[in-house]
């Protein structure tokens, strides 16, 4: 049978989402790559190594480094590479294609969004680190530009949802497809969990331009971590999805369970949200029982990770025996390391293990105390979103960019050491900050490499601050070869007409879920956000409500 093969505008008229998916997921590199620039420049500050006097008259401070670093990397990138990801999987899946008005829409608006807020971050008139506590006041075009690009993702909820209702009726009583239904309770679980932030933007941008005089700091920290934990799943889930739904085909096995599957998203629609308290553990106006109500439901969300654990372990295991791996590990070297994209996740997965146990730490009532506001915290986060879920998208985007643009992979060498460096950078960074926290209470968010009383106080952490100068370079170098990469693969010539016609690398699925009680049980998604939103309810209502009739508005305040 002949196979007919189209130019790729063609190919796009078929398929007009791969255009859309790929302006997001490059504009989402974009900001991951400008973003990254200054990631060298922090762990040259806690290796006691200052470059940013040379960085003026263009860059003011190592907080405007700092929050461009945090705004770029853990907000813009990681909505625009979720947007990408969670509307394209069920629209190949179930066959559909999205409204690609209304896809377009939400591309325009998080651009117009991201230029809004960039310019006064880059005038340096929004330096207020990534989570913009009051007193500390941005230009109101930060906030506004902010707003926009968030409410971007509100059309990328309806984009996901309206595709799954055509399914269902045109498939009445069936089960909703894997990939599909993580991208229901995904965006489910966001509309929930964002409103935090919404409304924290109302304030602040009345506060920016004057329209009130100040705003209650406590309250806006609790609206800022209502959304500001759960966004931590956000990021998370787009990379567990790829991991579920592509990683076990690309290492050559299936995945064992579909229903666990299911069962990981679902209990993330339910515990996302009601565990911000535990970033408040420090703050006074919120009762100890409050804050101990948060940690208990915040060690629930452990519960879906370990099951991926096993799910992701059992499945990576089949492919490796498939592929011919004998005895009890033996399996482990027989999966494809050089795969850029199983490497990538492979080694995500390996760090996020530290990462995982350190959260723990981290919920917990008493063990919080001692590393609250030290570099433990940016090293923790930095093995959850800088390592997991960045490699994640790195790998993705190694099968998905040719995919796309039909453009095969360039420097497929290139792409594999870029992950490894990634990984070691990293694993040496992390590890530092993690005992540079915990042994010396280095404080997070500090400029110490500009202060020679911090530099004497801090001495004695001289060994791990050198490890800090080490993984800067690492990763300044694993960051360069995959931006080549991935730009040289896009803007390349030559394309292959297989890459245009091929399809998403779903995987097979050994424990389908026909049949399955568990599956039912989990396809009732409306209930059980029904669940959701009364679990929310209970965990924030009442301490939000004696915030809202008891507020202490403040003006604000410019320091950088």
């Amino acid at each position: 049978m002949a196979v007919k093969t189209f130019p790729m505008n063609d190919a796009y008229v078929g398929a007009p989402e791969k255009k859309y998916t790929l302006f997001m997921l490059m504009l989402g590199f974009i900001a991951l790559m400008v973003g990254t620039l200054f990631g060298p420049l922090q762990s040259f500050n806690y290796g006691g190594l200052d470059l940013y006097p040379f960085l003026k008259p263009v860059f003011q401070s190592y907080y405007q480094g700092l929050t461009l670093h945090g705004v770029l990397n853990a907000i813009i990138f990681t909505q625009l590479f979720g947007q990408a990801i969670m509307v394209y999987l069920p629209a190949r899946e179930l066959g559909l294609k999205p409204n690609m008005t209304l896809a377009w829409v939400s591309f325009w608006m998080a651009l117009i969004g991201l230029l809004i807020a960039a310019l006064p971050l880059l005038g340096n008139a929004a330096s207020v680190l990534y989570t913009f506590y009051p007193p500390l006041q941005a230009h109101w075009a930060f906030y506004v530009g902010a707003a926009i690009f968030v409410l971007s993702s509100y059309v990328s909820i309806y984009l996901a949802l309206d595709m799954w209702a055509r399914w269902k009726k045109a498939n009445p009583g069936k089960i909703t497809p894997l990939a599909t239904y993580m991208s229901v309770t995904y965006w489910l679980m966001w509309l929930l969990a964002s409103l935090g932030l919404v409304v924290e933007a109302l304030f602040l941008i009345a506060w920016s331009l004057g329209l009130v005089a100040g705003v209650d700091p406590l309250l806006m920290r609790t609206l800022f971590w209502y959304t500001g934990h759960p966004i931590v799943y956000f990021w998370l889930l787009p990379a567990y999805a790829l991991a579920y739904t592509t990683l076990p085909r690309l290492a050559g096995g299936k995945l064992v369970s579909d229903p666990l599957s299911r069962l990981v998203f679902l209990l993330f629609l339910l515990f996302s949200v009601p565990v911000g308290f535990h970033h408040q553990f420090a703050d006074p106006g919120i009762a100890p029982y409050w804050k101990m109500i948060h940690t208990i439901l915040t060690m629930m969300v452990a519960v879906p990770s370990l099951i991926t654990a096993f799910t992701i372990a059992a499945s990576l295991e089949v492919a490796g025996r498939a592929n011919g791996g004998k005895g009890i590990l033996g399996w482990i070297t027989a999966l494809p390391w050089n795969n850029p994209t199983v490497l990538a996740f492979l080694l995500g997965f390996l760090a996020f293990i530290p990462g995982g146990a350190g959260g723990m730490v981290n919920a917990s009532f008493n063990l919080n105390q001692n590393v609250h506001n030290t570099v433990w915290i940016p090293g923790h986060f930095h093995l959850q979103v800088g390592t997991l879920v960045t490699m994640a998208a790195m790998g993705t985007a190694f099968w998905l960019i040719p995919h796309l643009t039909g453009k095969p992979l360039v420097a497929r060498g290139l792409a594999l050491a870029s992950q490894w460096l990634w990984f070691l950078g990293m694993f040496i960074m992390t590890f530092a900050l993690h005992w540079m926290g915990f042994l010396y209470a280095v404080p997070r968010r500090s400029h110490i490499s500009g202060s020679p009383v911090a530099m004497e106080a801090f001495r004695d952490s001289a060994a791990w601050m050198v490890l800090n100068i080490v993984s800067g370079v690492i990763l300044l170098i694993a960051a360069i070869l995959f931006f080549y990469v991935i730009y040289a693969t896009a803007l390349q010539s030559r394309r292959e007409p297989s890459q245009v016609m091929a399809e998403v690398p779903f995987s097979e699925v050994i424990s389908k879920p026909e049949g399955s009680s568990l599956a039912l049980l989990t396809e009732r998604v409306w209930f059980w956000f029904g669940i959701a939103v009364v679990l929310v309810v209970l965990a924030y209502g009442p301490v939000l409500f004696q915030m809202f009739t008891n507020m202490n508005p403040v003006p604000g305040q410019r320091l950088w």
